[in-house]
């Protein structure tokens, strides 16, 4: 199934709110002239309001790095989903560095994807494994088990409601990259059919997944041409006009 390819950046904790929109506008003109790829910038929750005027008409997508589940309350510090889908139309849930900094759980990554789609967000969902399990040869299981979790009780109609982004811990900033081969085989053999098996072959076939873990111009293309690939989580790599731009021209 023909799916588009996405690649989007996730900035972390870097950027002041000038630093943002100078970095924004330096990879416009790049972005905006790639034909087939849709692009998507994950800035720091203090730069969402002016990168959505922006980024407004521009044809690049704004997505926030974390949201809270509650709707409102007393939760000091935290961002609700509504008050991100009033300037993204992508929310990341679930990273590795949430799960392991911050002690997210599986539960709190499935309320927070729940509340995600319930605002009319679109939510990332982040999945890897440690380098432990991975050379224990427990890469499948901890994926079908992630998956699993954040997906439970959740209903989808339609396969753009959601993205899944493989991102192996061990190559998160490391400089290691998991290989382009065994990514494939992994998302062929275990991601998408455990999609699958929780929304159907017709949604699961039109998901994207993406890879994510030390992406870089010099190694994007070889991850984009295998098939079950759609694109690319980029962390360090995305803070440069020039090689966030590369990776994109990579995937067109």
């Amino acid at each position: 199934m023909q799916r588009t390819p996405l690649v989007a950046g996730n900035w972390k904790m870097h950027k002041t709110v000038a630093e943002g929109l100078q970095l924004a506008k330096a990879m416009l003109p790049g972005l905006q002239a790639l034909d087939g790829v849709e692009s998507l910038i994950c800035p720091p929750a203090t730069a969402l309001m002016p990168m959505s005027a922006l980024l407004d008409g521009s044809g690049v997508a704004l997505g926030a790095q974390n949201l809270h589940w509650e709707a409102e309350g007393a939760f000091t510090g935290e961002l609700a989903p509504q008050m991100i889908a009033e300037f993204c139309s992508y929310v990341i849930i679930g990273h590795s560095e949430r799960r392991a900094i911050f002690g997210e759980s599986d539960q709190a990554v499935q309320r927070k994807l729940a509340a995600a789609l319930d605002a009319g967000l679109a939510p990332i969902l982040c999945v890897g494994e440690s380098l432990q399990e991975n050379e224990a040869g427990r890469a499948a299981e901890v994926l079908t088990s992630q998956l699993r979790a954040a997906l439970s009780g959740v209903t989808l109609n339609k396969p753009g409601a959601l993205v899944v982004a493989y991102e192996p811990i061990w190559a998160i900033g490391t400089g290691k990259a998991a290989t382009p081969e065994d990514t494939n085989t992994l998302l062929r053999n275990v991601v998408r059919p455990t999609l699958a098996g929780l929304f159907g072959d017709e949604i699961a076939g039109g998901m994207r997944v993406l890879y994510g873990g030390s992406v870089k111009p010099d190694n994007a293309a070889a991850f984009f041409q295998q098939d079950e690939i759609d694109g690319a989580l980029v962390g360090g790599a995305s803070l440069t006009a020039p090689s966030f731009v590369g990776i994109a021209q990579a995937a067109q």
